[in-house]
């Protein structure tokens, strides 16, 4: 007699986990993470659309020195500092909590050498990446640059694949490829002017070429090993972590890049290239200080678009620039866009789409995996309930 008065309570007790469940996936948990995901996405579109034609905006206008284009990109760092001490005092208010659940915790935090190293590495790559791709920007007009520039996906899907045991899919191959074809296309394209408007022959196109790439190679390298760092050694991937890493790497490659500004001499020159400066002492101040605070900002989103996502998703979102900039400098530079660039762009798309295809080919099978997971969970929960109600 009371059997099915026992099922019947089963039934209902199965049906509010479902509903339960039901519920937690709500409108807004279930879309919060893309409608953030969406926000850093624009934001780095616009901060790098933004700091690469100030950056070009600086050589056209008599600015010479590549160490002073190079360290506007890192040296708005302290805004940050602001953030991390309002997410640290949070944090503290919760550390009596967290202090209650340490006996499950068996894992080592690292220690401040290991952390210092891994800063000290992050920053030099940084800086490195900052000072090529500034004189790859001196020597190409900011279309050609930003089209070479799109080859980091590439490289990120190849330091991905050693670094994080990313698969390399026939899409990736394929995106791989077309961004290669695309970047050497633009060796062979007519001899524009460079970006401050005299033309300076093959010789430095080449270099500028080379220094582009290379740049490109080294920030797909610290994406990839950022990425590791964050599972490996962070083992934590909230907001304060990804501010300690901005905020770290970028004082040691400040550190760097201030080295070799007073190491080349160039420290001499700055009085003079501000007096110079065609649009005037205030403009050539206010162009260093933009510059600065959008390539802040756009790393603040491209590291949480790899805390969110990882990596490759934010060199994806990063290779959305590719169009852009180039239709941007033809609007405000006048620049020329030569049936080769054309091409080049078309393949650099091409490339894009590619990639993101096996992005959306990725977030399907997850959800599917999901989705079974959960199919059993429920299942394993009726069968425990049966079980409890047998014994």
């Amino acid at each position: 007699m009371g059997e099915p008065q026992v099922e019947n309570q089963l039934n209902i007790s199965f049906e509010e986990e479902v509903n339960m469940a039901n519920n937690s996936t709500s409108w807004s948990e279930k879309y919060k993470r893309w409608i953030e995901i969406g926000f850093n996405a624009v934001l780095i579109l616009i901060c790098l659309s933004a700091a690469t034609l100030l950056g070009e905006l600086y050589y056209r206008e008599g600015g010479k020195s590549t160490w002073m284009n190079s360290l506007v990109q890192m040296v708005g760092f302290p805004i940050l500092f602001p953030i991390l001490l309002l997410k640290k005092r949070e944090e503290n208010r919760d550390d009596e909590h967290m202090h209650k659940n340490t006996i499950n915790s068996n894992n080592k935090n690292p220690s401040v050498w290991m952390f210092l190293s891994v800063y000290v590495f992050l920053g030099l790559l940084l800086g490195g990446s900052c000072i090529l791709n500034a004189v790859g920007l001196l020597h190409l007009p900011v279309s050609t640059f930003s089209l070479i520039s799109a080859s980091q996906l590439g490289f990120n899907a190849l330091f991905s694949f050693f670094l994080n045991s990313q698969k390399i899919t026939t899409y990736i191959a394929n995106s791989i490829i077309l961004l290669t074809i695309s970047s050497i296309l633009l060796v062979f394209q007519p001899d524009d002017s460079s970006s401050n408007d005299s033309s300076k022959g093959k010789g430095y196109v080449l270099i500028g070429f080379i220094c582009t790439l290379f740049g490109s190679a080294g920030y797909a390298l610290l994406l990839s090993a950022t990425e590791r760092i964050f599972r490996n050694v962070m083992k934590k991937r909230t907001l304060k972590e990804v501010m300690s890493v901005v905020i770290w790497q970028s004082f040691f490659a400040t550190c760097a890049i201030l080295i070799g500004l007073f190491a080349s001499g160039e420290w001499r020159w700055i009085k003079t290239e501000m007096n110079e400066y065609k649009l005037g002492e205030v403009s050539y101040v206010m162009t260093l200080v933009w510059n600065a605070l959008a390539w802040q900002i756009y790393t603040i989103g491209l590291l949480s678009l790899i805390m969110k996502v990882s990596a490759l998703f934010a060199n994806v979102i990063t290779a959305l620039s590719v169009p852009l900039i180039p239709v941007l400098a033809l609007i405000f530079f006048n620049e020329k866009m030569s049936g080769v660039k054309v091409i080049s762009m078309i393949l650099a798309i091409w490339g894009f789409l590619s990639y993101g295809y096996q992005q959306y080919l990725d977030e399907v099978k997850l959800k599917t995996e999901l989705s079974k997971a959960k199919e059993e969970a429920q299942v394993s929960l009726v069968e425990t309930g049966l079980n409890h109600r047998a014994n």
